[in-house]
Protein backbone atom coordinates (compact mmCIF):
# COMPACT_ATOMS: atom_id res chain seq x y z
CA UNK A 1 0.00 0.00 0.00
CA UNK A 2 1.17 3.37 -0.94
CA UNK A 3 -0.41 5.94 1.43
CA UNK A 4 -0.80 9.32 0.02
CA UNK A 5 -1.93 12.29 1.76
CA UNK A 6 -1.73 14.75 -0.65
CA UNK A 7 -4.39 17.78 -0.74
CA UNK A 8 -5.43 16.56 2.35
CA UNK A 9 -4.32 19.77 5.37
CA UNK A 10 -3.90 17.85 9.06
CA UNK A 11 -3.58 19.50 12.09
CA UNK A 12 -1.12 18.02 14.68
CA UNK A 13 -1.42 19.32 18.45
CA UNK A 14 1.65 18.70 20.52
CA UNK A 15 3.91 18.87 17.33
CA UNK A 16 7.26 19.87 18.84
CA UNK A 17 8.54 16.70 20.40
CA UNK A 18 8.08 13.08 20.73
CA UNK A 19 5.09 11.34 19.26
CA UNK A 20 3.44 14.46 18.07
CA UNK A 21 6.44 15.42 15.99
CA UNK A 22 6.96 11.85 14.34
CA UNK A 23 3.09 11.62 13.38
CA UNK A 24 3.87 16.01 11.90
CA UNK A 25 6.69 14.30 9.65
CA UNK A 26 5.18 11.47 8.49
CA UNK A 27 2.14 13.24 7.68
CA UNK A 28 4.03 15.81 5.81
CA UNK A 29 6.60 12.45 4.05
CA UNK A 30 3.28 11.42 3.23
CA UNK A 31 2.31 14.31 1.02
CA UNK A 32 -0.22 16.30 3.73
CA UNK A 33 0.04 19.91 4.51
CA UNK A 34 0.39 20.09 8.13
CA UNK A 35 -0.18 23.21 10.36
CA UNK A 36 1.92 22.27 13.49
CA UNK A 37 0.38 23.83 16.87
CA UNK A 38 2.10 23.73 20.19
CA UNK A 39 2.99 26.70 22.93
CA UNK A 40 6.96 27.03 21.67
CA UNK A 41 7.41 29.42 18.64
CA UNK A 42 10.82 28.71 18.61
CA UNK A 43 10.13 24.66 18.63
CA UNK A 44 7.14 25.42 15.97
CA UNK A 45 9.84 27.31 13.58
CA UNK A 46 12.06 24.72 13.95
CA UNK A 47 10.16 21.64 12.90
CA UNK A 48 8.07 23.63 10.80
CA UNK A 49 11.72 23.70 8.89
CA UNK A 50 11.79 19.67 9.06
CA UNK A 51 8.61 18.85 7.23
CA UNK A 52 8.62 17.83 3.65
CA UNK A 53 7.82 20.40 0.97
CA UNK A 54 8.21 17.45 -1.86
CA UNK A 55 4.37 17.87 -3.13
CA UNK A 56 4.52 21.80 -2.85
CA UNK A 57 2.81 21.91 0.16
CA UNK A 58 2.16 24.73 2.55
CA UNK A 59 2.93 24.07 5.93
CA UNK A 60 2.12 26.56 8.87
CA UNK A 61 2.04 26.58 12.27
CA UNK A 62 -0.56 27.90 15.50
CA UNK A 63 0.77 29.19 18.85
CA UNK A 64 -1.42 28.02 21.09
CA UNK A 65 -1.25 27.10 25.01
CA UNK A 66 -3.80 24.73 26.35
CA UNK A 67 -4.02 25.92 29.45
CA UNK A 68 -5.98 29.09 27.77
CA UNK A 69 -8.67 27.44 25.90
CA UNK A 70 -10.26 30.77 25.32
CA UNK A 71 -7.18 31.65 23.55
CA UNK A 72 -7.16 28.47 21.53
CA UNK A 73 -10.82 28.79 20.48
CA UNK A 74 -10.05 32.23 18.96
CA UNK A 75 -7.41 31.33 17.16
CA UNK A 76 -8.86 28.67 15.50
CA UNK A 77 -11.72 30.48 14.52
CA UNK A 78 -9.37 32.86 13.08
CA UNK A 79 -7.68 30.58 11.22
CA UNK A 80 -10.50 28.76 10.06
CA UNK A 81 -12.50 31.93 8.98
CA UNK A 82 -9.38 32.68 7.02
CA UNK A 83 -7.63 29.23 5.54
CA UNK A 84 -9.13 26.08 3.23
CA UNK A 85 -10.93 23.20 5.62
CA UNK A 86 -8.82 20.78 7.88
CA UNK A 87 -9.27 16.90 6.87
CA UNK A 88 -7.26 15.66 9.70
CA UNK A 89 -6.74 16.30 13.23
CA UNK A 90 -4.47 14.97 15.62
CA UNK A 91 -5.16 15.72 19.36
CA UNK A 92 -2.28 15.25 21.06
CA UNK A 93 -0.90 16.91 24.73
CA UNK A 94 1.73 16.02 27.14
CA UNK A 95 0.95 13.72 29.96
CA UNK A 96 -0.63 15.18 33.55
CA UNK A 97 1.72 15.12 36.49
CA UNK A 98 3.17 12.21 37.89
CA UNK A 99 1.72 10.22 40.94
CA UNK A 100 -0.71 8.78 42.48
CA UNK A 101 -4.67 8.96 42.35
CA UNK A 102 -5.14 9.58 46.24
CA UNK A 103 -2.60 11.99 46.61
CA UNK A 104 -3.02 14.42 43.66
CA UNK A 105 -4.59 17.91 44.15
CA UNK A 106 -8.20 18.50 42.99
CA UNK A 107 -6.64 21.10 40.56
CA UNK A 108 -4.58 18.67 39.11
CA UNK A 109 -7.64 16.94 37.76
CA UNK A 110 -9.51 19.65 36.45
CA UNK A 111 -6.36 21.10 34.97
CA UNK A 112 -5.65 17.55 33.04
CA UNK A 113 -9.46 17.48 31.86
CA UNK A 114 -8.82 21.56 30.64
CA UNK A 115 -5.81 20.63 28.83
CA UNK A 116 -6.71 17.45 27.43
CA UNK A 117 -10.83 16.96 26.93
CA UNK A 118 -11.93 20.36 27.09
CA UNK A 119 -9.48 21.44 24.39
CA UNK A 120 -9.86 18.83 22.22
CA UNK A 121 -13.48 19.33 22.34
CA UNK A 122 -12.69 23.17 21.48
CA UNK A 123 -10.34 21.74 18.18
CA UNK A 124 -13.44 18.97 16.94
CA UNK A 125 -15.68 22.29 17.26
CA UNK A 126 -13.71 24.54 15.53
CA UNK A 127 -12.58 22.38 12.83
CA UNK A 128 -15.65 19.41 12.37
CA UNK A 129 -17.84 21.94 9.88
CA UNK A 130 -15.15 21.70 7.15
CA UNK A 131 -14.89 18.12 7.56
CA UNK A 132 -18.87 17.68 7.37
CA UNK A 133 -18.83 20.41 4.08
CA UNK A 134 -16.15 17.64 2.82
CA UNK A 135 -17.77 14.52 3.84
CA UNK A 136 -14.38 13.10 4.59
CA UNK A 137 -12.47 14.00 8.25
CA UNK A 138 -10.30 11.70 10.46
CA UNK A 139 -9.85 12.83 14.09
CA UNK A 140 -7.01 10.59 15.91
CA UNK A 141 -6.69 10.93 19.70
CA UNK A 142 -3.26 10.05 21.03
CA UNK A 143 -3.66 9.17 24.77
CA UNK A 144 -2.56 6.25 26.41
CA UNK A 145 -2.76 2.17 27.21
CA UNK A 146 -3.88 2.93 30.56
CA UNK A 147 -7.54 3.19 29.47
CA UNK A 148 -7.47 -0.45 28.97
CA UNK A 149 -4.87 -1.27 32.06
CA UNK A 150 -4.00 1.90 34.83
CA UNK A 151 -0.38 2.48 35.24
CA UNK A 152 0.59 2.74 38.74
CA UNK A 153 1.53 6.42 39.39
CA UNK A 154 -0.47 8.07 36.92
CA UNK A 155 -3.51 8.42 38.59
CA UNK A 156 -4.35 11.85 37.08
CA UNK A 157 -3.52 10.70 33.59
CA UNK A 158 -5.10 7.12 33.59
CA UNK A 159 -8.46 9.30 34.42
CA UNK A 160 -8.47 12.02 32.29
CA UNK A 161 -7.24 9.91 29.44
CA UNK A 162 -9.87 7.05 29.81
CA UNK A 163 -12.23 10.10 30.01
CA UNK A 164 -10.78 11.41 26.45
CA UNK A 165 -11.41 7.54 25.05
CA UNK A 166 -15.01 7.68 26.19
CA UNK A 167 -15.76 11.05 25.01
CA UNK A 168 -14.27 10.08 21.55
CA UNK A 169 -16.53 7.07 20.88
CA UNK A 170 -19.08 8.84 21.48
CA UNK A 171 -18.24 11.02 19.15
CA UNK A 172 -17.26 8.40 16.49
CA UNK A 173 -21.07 7.26 16.58
CA UNK A 174 -22.20 11.08 16.26
CA UNK A 175 -20.07 11.76 12.93
CA UNK A 176 -19.55 8.24 11.13
CA UNK A 177 -23.00 9.79 9.08
CA UNK A 178 -20.80 12.93 7.64
CA UNK A 179 -17.77 10.55 6.72
CA UNK A 180 -15.59 11.18 9.87
CA UNK A 181 -13.81 8.84 11.65
CA UNK A 182 -12.26 9.08 15.65
CA UNK A 183 -10.25 7.07 16.84
CA UNK A 184 -7.65 6.44 19.34
CA UNK A 185 -4.15 5.33 19.01
CA UNK A 186 -2.79 4.30 22.54
CA UNK A 187 0.70 4.34 22.91
CA UNK A 188 2.94 2.05 25.30
CA UNK A 189 6.28 2.58 26.11
CA UNK A 190 7.84 5.08 23.78
CA UNK A 191 11.59 6.45 23.61
CA UNK A 192 10.25 10.09 24.36
CA UNK A 193 10.96 12.59 27.26
CA UNK A 194 7.82 11.80 29.07
CA UNK A 195 8.71 8.39 29.25
CA UNK A 196 12.24 8.85 30.57
CA UNK A 197 10.70 11.34 33.09
CA UNK A 198 8.39 8.48 34.49
CA UNK A 199 11.92 6.55 35.14
CA UNK A 200 13.50 9.40 36.83
CA UNK A 201 11.03 9.92 39.17
CA UNK A 202 10.60 6.51 39.84
CA UNK A 203 14.18 6.58 40.56
CA UNK A 204 14.30 8.89 43.09
CA UNK A 205 11.12 7.86 44.65
CA UNK A 206 12.24 4.04 44.57
CA UNK A 207 15.83 4.60 45.36
CA UNK A 208 16.70 2.43 42.15
CA UNK A 209 18.68 3.50 39.10
CA UNK A 210 16.80 5.05 36.03
CA UNK A 211 18.48 1.52 34.12
CA UNK A 212 17.22 -0.51 37.00
CA UNK A 213 13.12 0.86 36.37
CA UNK A 214 14.09 1.19 32.87
CA UNK A 215 15.08 -2.97 32.60
CA UNK A 216 11.76 -4.03 34.45
CA UNK A 217 9.47 -2.51 32.07
CA UNK A 218 11.65 -4.42 29.12
CA UNK A 219 10.48 -7.45 30.88
CA UNK A 220 6.94 -6.92 30.85
CA UNK A 221 7.07 -6.17 26.60
CA UNK A 222 7.01 -9.12 24.76
CA UNK A 223 8.84 -7.47 22.41
CA UNK A 224 11.62 -6.71 24.27
CA UNK A 225 12.16 -3.71 23.45
CA UNK A 226 10.52 0.68 23.79
CA UNK A 227 8.65 1.47 20.98
CA UNK A 228 9.58 4.18 18.59
CA UNK A 229 7.53 7.31 17.57
CA UNK A 230 7.90 6.88 14.18
CA UNK A 231 5.99 3.42 15.17
CA UNK A 232 2.95 5.70 16.33
CA UNK A 233 2.89 8.09 13.35
CA UNK A 234 2.65 5.24 10.80
CA UNK A 235 -0.58 3.95 12.80
CA UNK A 236 -1.72 7.69 12.51
CA UNK A 237 -0.59 7.84 8.73
CA UNK A 238 -2.65 4.93 7.91
CA UNK A 239 -6.01 5.93 10.56
CA UNK A 240 -6.34 9.53 8.83
CA UNK A 241 -5.95 7.53 5.06
CA UNK A 242 -8.84 6.48 2.79
CA UNK A 243 -8.21 3.16 3.50
CA UNK A 244 -9.04 3.32 7.31
CA UNK A 245 -12.19 4.44 6.38
CA UNK A 246 -14.43 1.69 8.01
CA UNK A 247 -12.66 1.61 10.88
CA UNK A 248 -14.44 3.54 13.42
CA UNK A 249 -14.44 4.23 17.58
CA UNK A 250 -11.53 1.98 18.17
CA UNK A 251 -8.67 2.33 20.81
CA UNK A 252 -5.60 0.72 18.33
CA UNK A 253 -2.78 -0.25 21.32
CA UNK A 254 0.60 0.35 19.67
CA UNK A 255 2.78 -1.40 22.77
CA UNK A 256 5.01 -4.71 21.58
CA UNK A 257 2.39 -6.44 23.03
CA UNK A 258 2.67 -5.01 26.88
CA UNK A 259 -0.79 -5.12 28.15
CA UNK A 260 -2.21 -8.21 29.45
CA UNK A 261 -6.10 -7.48 28.77
CA UNK A 262 -7.79 -7.80 25.34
Amino acid sequence: MNIDLTNNTAVVCGSTQGIGKAIALQFAASGANVILVSRNEERLREVLRELSKAKTQNHSFIVADFSDPENLKNKLYNYTSEHPPVHILVNNTGGPKIGEALKAETSEFTDAFRNHLVCNQILVQALVGGMKKGKYGRIINIISTSVKQPIPNLGVSNTIRAAVASWAKTLSRELAPFGITVNNILPGATKTERLYSLFKTRSESSGQSVEEIANQWLEEIPAGRFGEPEELAYAAVFLASPLAGYINGVSLQVDGGRLNCI
